[in-house]
């Protein structure tokens, strides 16, 4: 385990905000899944003192967390598709409302595991292209003919200053170091490119409300975000934010069930055999609890800002 610095502002005093309650000593892989449900189990949680960034800390080192990712395999998300295309398809409308439509522009997806969004935005005319550590994920993405190279923007050879949208859909709540990333991706950027980040807001009224039985908190999650430290992190990496608002996402109700029983046994075993009882299990459905926020920013023309 090592003690890290906020990634934000640089400083090393903080305020726990939430006790440790799983064992450092038990990473598994299969906790970093996207579609797994250990609510409730996650490292020592603490807030900056300056800046506010909240944070697991003390964590695993990097080298440790990207190989638990590098190993990832996740069929459940496989059956999931359906739900995150709907998902997908509604996010990309709303960012076309602020970046404009395709026209031909190049779109990297930053996290793009097994290739949805970037089938998603090829469809409707972006030249997509994605980035997944996953080994499993970026051959399940590569076997539907995507441009999904097996890597991170650190280990993948891409030229700078050539796209013109990099999106990252619930993953710099992942990263060991976003501010080091966020860096990268402006380099790839083009001046007047956009960068995307979709993550939870744990100053959401939920959040608040649920406190340590928020389901977010997650081994899998290094950082949380909120309103105002995503859009001071985007600031700092030079990229000048023009919005941001809540987003939810499309999921099918059998997967929804199998959620809420991460969370109680016994009411998932009744959501489950309520959906299954009336034959909605593959019904998805918009959810949205406020506890999801994306943040959009842009590459000045010239200079920092």
């Amino acid at each position: 385990m090592i003690t890290v610095p906020c990634n934000l502002c640089g400083r090393d005093d903080y305020r726990v905000r939430f006790p440790a309650t799983t064992e450092p000593s038990a990473l598994r892989a299969d906790a970093f899944r996207c579609t797994h449900s250990g609510y409730g189990h996650h490292l020592q949680i603490v807030e900056c003192c300056h800046c506010g960034l909240v944070y697991a800390n003390p964590r695993w080192p990097t080298d440790t967390v990207l190989e638990a990712y590098t190993s990832v395999e996740d069929e459940t998300y496989v059956q999931e598709r359906h739900g995150r295309e709907l998902t997908f398809r509604r996010h990309l409308r709303r960012i076309e409302r602020i970046i404009g439509p395709a026209q031909g522009r190049t779109l990297l997806d930053v996290g793009a595991y097994i290739g949805v969004f970037v089938e998603v935005a090829a469809a409707a005319g972006w030249r997509a292209q994605g980035v997944e550590p996953s080994a499993w994920a970026a051959a399940e993405a590569q076997r539907r003919g995507l441009a999904v190279h097996d890597g991170t923007l650190a280990s993948v050879d891409l030229p700078p200053e050539s796209f013109d949208v990099i999106t990252m859909w619930d993953v710099i709540e992942h990263l060991s170091d976003p501010a080091a990333e966020l860096a990268r991706a402006r380099r790839l950027l083009r001046p007047g490119g956009w960068l995307v980040a979709h993550t939870m807001d744990i100053g959401a009224p939920l959040a608040r409300i649920m406190g340590a039985r928020w389901p977010w908190l997650m081994d899998m999650h290094l950082y949380y975000f909120d309103r105002r430290t995503l859009p001071a992190m985007f600031t700092a990496n030079g990229l000048r934010v023009v919005w941001q608002g809540t987003q939810g996402r499309y999921l099918r109700l059998g997967y929804l069930a199998s959620r809420v029983g991460g969370l109680n046994a016994g009411l998932g075993r009744l959501a489950g055999a309520v959906v299954n009882g009336l034959g909605l299990p593959a019904a998805a459905v918009p959810v949205n609890f406020g506890d999801l926020i994306t943040c959009v920013g842009q590459r000045p023309l010239s200079g920092l800002f």
